[in-house]
C-alpha cells in the first residue's frame, strides 16, 4: 500500500509540474493567436467594412480556442443588444479569461484596447489596433523567454518535489 501511495504522490507532483510547463508553452502561442486575430480584425474593419459583430463572428470562426471564444462572446453580446461596445468587450474578456494561459498584463492591454472599440473613426481605430498588437508582441517575446528559461525547470521540479515528499514520509 505504501508503494501505491508513493507512486500516486510522484505522479501527482510530476503532473503538476507538467501542467505548469504547459501554461508556459501556451502563453506565447495564445499571444501569437491574439495578434493574428487583431490583424484580421483590422482587415475586417478597414477593408471589409464589416460591423463589429459580423467581423468578430468571422474572426472567431478562423481561430482556435480559447482565443476564438473571446471574439465569439463579443459578437454574441453585441448581437444580443449590448449597446456599450467596451462593456461587451470587458464582459467577453472576463468570461473567457479563466480559460486562457495569459497573464494580467495581457488582460489590461486587451481591456484598454476594448475601450477604444467603436469610438473612433477608421484611421484612429487602425492605430489603436496596431498599438495593441505592438504591446502584445512585446509580451509574446517576454513569454518566449520565460518559457525557455522555466519550462524544463518546472517539469523537473514537479518530479523532484514528488520525490522529496516521498522521502520525507519514509
Amino acid at each position: 500500500m505504501s508503494w501505491l501511495g508513493a507512486a500516486l504522490i510522484l505522479t501527482a507532483c510530476t503532473w503538476a509540474g507538467f501542467e505548469f510547463a504547459k501554461q508556459l508553452t501556451e502563453r506565447p502561442r495564445q499571444l501569437r493567436q491574439l495578434r493574428t486575430a487583431l490583424q484580421s480584425f483590422e482587415a475586417e474593419i478597414m477593408y471589409g467594412m464589416n460591423p463589429l459583430p459580423d467581423a468578430s463572428q468571422k474572426i472567431s470562426s478562423q481561430l482556435p480556442a480559447p482565443v476564438s471564444f473571446l471574439f465569439r462572446h463579443f459578437a454574441g453580446y453585441l448581437k444580443q443588444g449590448e449597446r456599450n461596445v467596451d462593456e461587451a468587450w470587458a464582459k467577453s474578456l472576463d468570461h473567457v479569461w479563466p480559460l486562457t494561459a495569459l497573464a494580467f498584463r495581457e488582460k489590461e492591454i486587451l481591456r484598454q484596447f476594448g475601450t477604444t472599440l467603436g469610438r473612433h473613426e477608421k484611421m484612429q481605430q487602425q492605430k489603436q489596433i496596431r498599438l495593441a498588437m505592438i504591446h502584445l508582441e512585446k509580451e509574446e517575446q517576454e513569454a518566449k523567454e520565460k518559457e525557455k528559461r522555466y519550462e524544463k525547470m518546472a517539469k523537473s521540479l514537479g518530479f523532484l518535489s514528488g520525490l522529496l515528499i516521498i522521502v520525507m514520509f519514509i
